[in-house]
């Protein structure tokens, strides 16, 4: 939709002078709100931010799909899903030691922090501890990796360009130098970090049902640690799917098609494992 004004000051009271999408005004949407809770390890407040599905704002006992880095949240959310985008430690817009917190602990304390947000959505009769999901895209990506290894609680995950070897990450990734502080040095000076943050030596424990992606052309996380992790997966018996797009690189913004083929796939593989009902038409509109 355009809108128009004849000032900046002025935004706030824009009239629109197109009417594209009808729907989307007479259509109910997934509404949000900001979730609290403390890691009970070390009694850190962390906070995320839920959408509600259509129609299903404050309800109980919700299916959950856990969010972490990436989207489009709100298509998830609009297939019946509470989708919770954690804001955990590692992440931007707390602190500068929210921020570093993970060093030396690069997926072991993020990991920490979400699944202690997925205990306490449960614990809050909010969340339904039977249709539990999980996915996220490069960090999340990773984050979504190791959380697998470390708990058989979840359905259905979605990987997107996740690492699942560290030392491999920095040696073919774009931003070699981003992660030494992370890892406290580098790979030849903190090997037994680099190994504890890595997946591949616990990869035997995972057992949900995992969807991959990566794009041919990334340079921030190499196609083949998906290579590598859905080969993992095959060999132990876990049933896995490996989506690789042509030609593109880590935003996954050369080809608009990709997109809509991601979407379209990462929402029939939770669809596959959680059997969720259909939204009644009622919370639709």
């Amino acid at each position: 939709k355009v809108y128009f004004t004849t000032h900046i000051d002025e935004l706030p009271w824009a009239k629109p002078f197109t009417h594209e999408n009808q729907l989307l005004v007479t259509r109910r949407l997934p509404r949000v709100k900001l979730y609290r809770w403390i890691n009970p390890k070390d009694n850190r407040m962390i906070e995320g931010i839920l959408h509600y599905p259509p129609g299903k704002f404050g309800h109980k006992n919700l299916p959950l799909f856990i969010l972490i880095h990436g989207g489009p949240s709100d298509a998830t959310a609009a297939e019946g899903w509470l989708v919770l985008e954690p804001d955990y430690r590692g992440s931007t817009g707390d602190s500068d030691q929210f921020l570093n917190d993970i060093s030396g602990q690069l997926l072991s304390r993020p990991r920490s922090d979400i699944r202690a947000g997925v205990d306490s959505l449960v614990n809050d009769g909010i969340a339904d501890s039977t249709r539990l999901d999980i996915g996220g895209y490069s960090f999340g990506g990773a984050l979504t990796n190791w959380l697998i290894t470390q708990t058989t609680c979840f359905n259905g995950a979605l990987s997107r360009a996740g690492a699942v070897q560290q030392i491999f990450m920095w040696g073919t990734t774009d931003l070699p130098a981003f992660g030494i502080p992370l890892m406290c040095g580098l790979p030849w000076d903190v090997p037994e970090i680099y190994e504890k943050e890595s997946i591949m030596n616990n990869l035997n424990t995972a057992k949900t049902p995992t969807l991959i992606g990566t794009g041919t052309n990334d340079i921030r996380v190499s196609a083949d640690q998906s290579y590598m992790f859905e080969r993992g997966l095959t060999y132990l018996g876990v049933s896995v799917k490996l989506l690789v797009f042509l030609d593109e690189g880590h935003t996954h913004s050369n080809n608009p098609w990709h997109g809509k083929m991601k979407a379209r796939e990462e929402l029939k593989w939770l669809a596959k494992y959680a059997h969720l009902p259909p939204l009644k038409t009622e919370d639709l509109v």
